[in-house]
């Protein structure tokens, strides 16, 4: 080949090699600008959804309404910030690759991602953009920072507009307050009266309350003073014209007990707004379909022009392939030490909600107890002053399924599970929860014992009491519970005196089983109760190792009854065999508790205690305590 051939193949290549990188620089230069607001714990209380509090005083995010496309049902897939988050990032739900424990990798056990799972910013980033995280970002894995974000900040401000300005285009996140703004100095006269709000109907009505949800409105209103700078940046910077804004938040209010961390309407409905360049969605529209969070992430990747990974649940809102969706699925697992396991979706008009651990109330100890709202529905029910319907809801038994009718019932005050005109409804609705949960459910299984140590040791305050922390306990004196129960609960971890009080909401039962012939034995708070289908039945209590000379004289069970009752009590000494004590001992129907007392053997060892009932088909028991004495 002669000089002037490799000379025109040369010039060959670099016209070739140029008309490339234009060809790029082109590219980068057409596509939009991406930025999620993203706050923290706040529910769709706005002007712009129609809430009257807040009319006129949410004019930023309003005005993104005004001239966007406000969605009026989305739906999260974790009432908690980590897990939502996670799943966020990782364009699944969090029960599909292990990042539904929150705040989980954050000890010495850690979740790793699924092998050639990437996450959005780094789909984002590896397809030409500048990605960045302003504040938090509380995933519940092991992650690149640096693969992941161009720019990750801790601080959500100040906004580095000059910086994000030399670097388009650019997917970020500015992380707000929201819901956890510190209001105690906005000023008086911007201030919510707590006397203009509606407390929703599943809180107390009282002035504790009121002040609860009209701070709410006030931290809403100083989120938007704060939204109202991140659009003033982006205008005064010039990148308001090729910037996609979102809206949304991670959860509902945080001070609302029923809202954040619970599987409810209030702890799953959140606000989502887009607004975006001309000609990419639609002016002032509010769209009703059914929205799961999760298509957030797969709209912004449509946005970029990326190809979305085949691991991805969710799908472009404004692509021409749209399709409503029929429901939205969530789900709630452990949350900070309170254990649990609860999976729901949200069709058109019904909620149906599965809960696999009943041996716990709904309003379980958790890290708010300290808080003067959660103190005051305790106190209510110790009282006896709190509602029928609310005593059901925070502290009654724990129905395995609950099914709410939303069109007459947006609160979720009556359970219609057990109602036979809603059975083909019920049925319908579990069986889209087990087709959801059968494409992965990794919360099926509990977490490591090392995990379960780790979560041990948080602050003092926290009352670590679910029943999957004794296996990695101590339990010095032998009466089934251990030192570190027992000292959460008051009780004395070195007594060695069997003493059974059900006052718990973590763990309602102490450890005691029905036979199979027996429904959930967990009642009310404070309580064991539960009928008699066929006239009899026993409960157990097993992994004893009590010494019957520290018990005193008798064994007495303080129990109602409906009906005339027998009731037998039988010890296991270790040798494979349940002895009957003397009785039975009769019980009758009375308003108020009876005792029924056994006496006990003066030496030797417990192993396990049985306690056997017969009476008429469908009696009703319930047990306060049982204790030796």
């Amino acid at each position: 080949m002669s000089g002037i051939q490799i000379m025109s193949l040369s010039r060959f290549v670099l016209t070739i090699i140029a008309s490339f990188i234009l060809s790029a620089l082109v590219r980068a230069e057409d596509k939009p600008n991406i930025l999620w607001i993203f706050a923290e714990d706040t529910s769709p209380w706005m002007g712009c959804y129609g809430d009257p509090v807040n009319a006129g005083h949410t004019p930023h995010i309003d005005s993104l309404a005004d001239q966007g496309t406000l969605f009026s049902r989305a739906y999260v897939p974790a009432p908690v910030c980590s897990a939502c988050r996670s799943s966020l990032m990782g364009g699944q739900n969090q029960i599909r690759f292990g990042a539904h424990e929150h705040r989980s990798s954050r000890g010495p056990s850690k979740n790793t991602l699924p092998k050639g799972m990437k996450l959005l910013p780094q789909i984002m980033k590896e397809g030409g953009y500048y990605t960045f995280n302003l504040g938090k970002d509380d995933y519940n894995f092991v992650w690149d920072q640096k693969a992941t974000y161009s720019l990750q900040q801790k601080a959500r401000s100040p906004l580095p507009w000059d910086l994000i300005k030399k670097n388009q285009p650019f997917y970020g996140q500015i992380q707000t307050a929201g819901g956890k703004q510190n209001v105690k100095n906005f000023p008086s006269e911007r201030k919510t009266d707590p006397a203009s709000v509606t407390v929703p109907p599943d809180y107390p009505q009282n002035q504790l309350y009121r002040e609860v949800v009209a701070e709410h409105y006030d931290s809403i209103r100083k989120d938007d003073d704060f939204i109202g700078e991140i659009l003033a940046g982006l205008k005064e910077s010039g990148l308001w014209e090729n910037t996609i804004v979102v809206y949304v938040s991670d959860h509902g209010a945080n001070n609302l007990v029923r809202h954040k961390q619970m599987p409810t309407e209030g702890g799953l409905h959140v606000p989502f707004i887009v607004r975006a360049p001309k000609g990419i969605v639609a002016k002032s529209q509010i769209r009703d379909d059914l929205v799961n969070i999760l298509d957030l992430s797969a709209t912004t990747l449509a946005w970029a022009g990326l190809k979305q990974p085949d691991w991805y649940e969710g799908q472009d809102l404004f692509g021409a392939g749209f399709s409503p969706r029929d429901f939205v699925a969530s789900a709630k697992d452990r949350l900070d030490f309170t254990i649990d396991r609860v999976r729901t979706l949200r069709t058109e008009r019904f909620r149906y909600t599965r809960n696999y651990k009943l041996d716990r109330v709904f309003l379980q100890p958790q890290y708010r107890d300290n808080q003067e709202y959660t103190k005051n529905l305790r106190e209510l029910y110790a009282q006896g002053e709190l509602s029928p319907t609310l005593t059901d809801i925070y502290f009654g038994e724990r129905g395995r399924e609950e099914l709410y009718d939303l069109e007459h019932d947006p609160h979720q005050l009556k359970n219609l599970a057990g109602n036979p005109n809603f059975s083909g409804v019920l049925e319908e609705h579990r069986d889209l929860l087990e087709d959801w949960v059968s494409k992965g459910d990794m919360g099926e299984g509990e977490e490591s014992d090392a995990e379960m140590d780790f979560q041990t040791k948080g602050p003092a305050k926290w009352r670590v009491v679910n029943p999957e922390y004794e296996v990695v306990r101590e339990d010095s004196d032998g009466d089934g519970l251990s030192d570190g129960w027992e000292s959460f609960n008051d009780r004395d971890p070195n007594d060695g005196k069997l003493l059974f009080t059900f006052d718990c909401g973590g763990w309602q039962t102490e450890g005691w089983e029905g036979n199979p012939g027996l429904p959930n034995i967990a009642g009310y708070q404070g309580f064991l109760d539960f009928d008699l289908p066929d006239g009899a039945g026993s409960i157990v209590k097993s992994g004893l190792d009590a010494d019957l000379a520290k018990q005193g004289d008798v064994y007495s069970i303080d129990l109602r009854v409906s009906e005339p009752t027998l009731v037998w009590l039988s010890l296991n000494h270790g040798d494979g065999v349940t002895r009957k004590l003397a009785g039975p001992v009769t019980v009758i129907p009375d308003r108020d508790f009876v005792t029924a007392s056994f006496r006990l053997p003066e030496s030797g060892s417990i192993k396990a205690l049985r306690v056997d009932f017969r009476s008429a088909p469908g009696a009703f028991i319930e047990i306060d305590s049982m204790k030796t004495q």
